[in-house]
């Protein structure tokens, strides 16, 4: 133990510590790395995996203050009824590398130009290379009567753990009117799951003859159905087909549980007007934005708040040692556990090698716009908003096989590959079948 004392005290010590004696944060001063992962998210696991195995034992830090990691995608499946939400957690002791230290706590203050972060517990890290991967932070309490309105009937959301279990009982007890499904006024985790909550919700309202007592809209701040215009035609058939109503560029912003309604601002209207309307089920998407630490140090990120990186290396535009992943960042591509899959790379080679613009990342993500519980749209386009697609087939059309590689196969390649640094997107496999042109 006086071993161990002395080297707490000593910035950089690389004695052989038991890592079981850094979950007490409260014994421990400052502490120095190769590479410290700020989040252990999906970015922040995959890219620690993949530096451990390249680096000596305890030359990683990752900084995450949470118990559990959350496969967040599965939660569509969780609101329909297919999964469980104990399905898609797992103990955050199981994913992390085993070789990197886990420090379990937040990180409370950046001193990018010294190299050094402050944590919640007031504990100095000093790092060489730094990687951001702290996602977004979900702010219901931006919309009038939220989150209150959470504990009251048909009001639901599956985007958080906490409400997402309430979207099948809302549908369970649905009886008539209004089914309204919402998306915000900025930037969400993954742009299509609104929509795919929406579908899942209208077929099972249709399987539980409820459908004709139902009227189902897409209540959204966008004036779009998709940004990829090839799966926005094929949505806007599916909308056709299913007589989902949509009325485009309205933003909830307040909910009223005691009369069941709920506010929207029309965003076109110069005036500021508002439209009302009664719900039986109100499924919320709430505004997002980047997390308070991020946004309170304006040189690391642009006026939105969000990390500025290089959008083909992810390395950060004015502090070159550091660089970020996922929805944290400012990179114009949707905010998917499959865009992390192509980032993460990218990050580790251009990292690694300390050679700008070594590797680029073309912006490409993946949304599988899940139409049912069998049927699923397989989207996947880069930064220009061109279908960027795997497979030699249409992936606009519905498919039961797309379902099946949404419900089944892409928990797997998460859960297994992704998270363990092994799994880089379908590039390689997108090349082979298309005969080498990647298109």
């Amino acid at each position: 133990m006086a071993a161990l004392f002395k080297c707490k005290m000593v910035v950089g010590c690389t004695a052989n510590w038991n890592p079981r004696f850094f979950s007490t944060t409260s014994q421990r001063l400052s502490q120095s790395y190769k590479l410290v992962v700020v989040g252990g998210g999906a970015g922040g696991c995959s890219v620690a995996a993949k530096f451990t195995s390249v680096l000596p034992k305890n030359n990683v830090a990752i900084i995450e203050p949470s118990d559990t990691h959350y496969y967040q995608p599965m939660w569509t499946m969780v609101g329909g009824g297919m999964k469980k939400l104990e399905q898609s957690g797992r103990p955050m002791s199981q994913v992390l590398p085993k070789n990197a230290r886990w420090i379990k706590e937040r990180a409370t203050t950046f001193f990018p130009e010294e190299n050094r972060l402050v944590t919640a517990s007031g504990e100095e890290i000093n790092y060489e290379y730094l990687v951001i991967a702290m996602g977004l932070q979900l702010d219901y309490n931006k919309i009038k009567g939220l989150p209150e309105a959470f504990n009251t009937p048909g009001v639901c959301s599956n985007y958080s753990t906490q409400y997402v279990e309430k979207t099948l009982e809302s549908l369970r007890n649905f009886k008539e009117g209004n089914a309204i499904f919402t998306f915000p006024n900025t930037p969400i985790k993954c742009a299509g799951a609104p929509q795919k909550a929406m579908y899942i919700s209208e077929q099972y309202l249709r399987k539980h003859n409820k459908r004709n007592k139902a009227n189902v809209m897409f209540n959204t701040s966008l004036g779009v159905l998709f940004g990829v215009k090839k799966y926005a035609d094929a949505l806007e058939k599916v909308i056709r087909e299913r007589d989902i109503s949509v009325n485009f560029r309205h933003e909830l912003i307040e909910v009223k549980p005691d009369t069941k309604e709920a506010v929207f601002r029309l965003l076109d209207d110069p005036a500021g007007a508002t439209k009302t309307f009664k719900y039986e089920m109100l499924h919320v998407t709430p505004p997002m934005s980047a997390p308070e630490l991020l946004r309170a140090n304006k040189k690391f990120t642009n006026e939105a708040g969000y990390l500025e990186v290089d959008k083909s290396t992810l390395q950060h535009i004015r502090f070159p040692n550091i660089f970020g992943i996922g929805d944290c960042t400012n990179l114009p591509t949707s905010k998917t556990a499959a865009a992390i899959a192509g980032q993460n790379k990218i990050v580790y080679d251009n990292l690694k090698l300390q050679m700008e613009g070594k590797n680029t990342y073309d912006g490409y993500t993946s949304c599988p716009l899940v139409t049912g519980y069998s049927k699923c749209i397989l989207a996947e386009f880069d930064y220009d908003g061109q279908p960027l697609e795997t497979l030699p087939i249409n992936q606009a059309k519905e498919r039961n096989t797309s379902f099946f590689m949404k419900k089944e196969i892409m928990p797997v390649l998460y859960w297994k590959l992704m998270l363990n640094g092994w799994w880089n997107g379908p590039g390689t496999i997108r090349k082979i079948l298309h005969f080498g042109t990647g298109r």
